[in-house]
């Protein structure tokens, strides 16, 4: 997905740090130098409505302190939040 169109449908902040996504959603890991997101989107009743997104540090900085950028985020939404983790890992 386009980051825009990524930072609009999902209200996903950008720049932002790993401190602020942490606070904010529930699904939130370091993996890496990249961090990972899986978030709730309702599409719908009985509709897949998890999403993934992956950052990257923006930075030297790879505190919680540190920016962190959008680097990717799903076209498609994921039954769970393991499966959208496991879509941001491939990232």
């Amino acid at each position: 997905m386009m980051i825009e169109k990524a930072m609009r449908t999902y209200r996903l902040p950008n720049p932002t740090t790993p401190e602020d996504l942490e606070s904010r959603w529930s699904k939130v890991l370091t993996f890496g130098d990249k961090i990972l997101l899986a978030g709730h989107y309702y599409s719908g009743k009985g509709q897949p409505s998890y999403f993934g997104a992956t950052y990257e540090f923006l930075t030297d900085d790879t505190s919680c302190e540190g920016t962190i950028g959008l680097r990717a985020a799903s076209e498609v939404e994921f039954e769970d939040d393991g499966h959208a983790i496991a879509w941001a890992m491939q990232q």
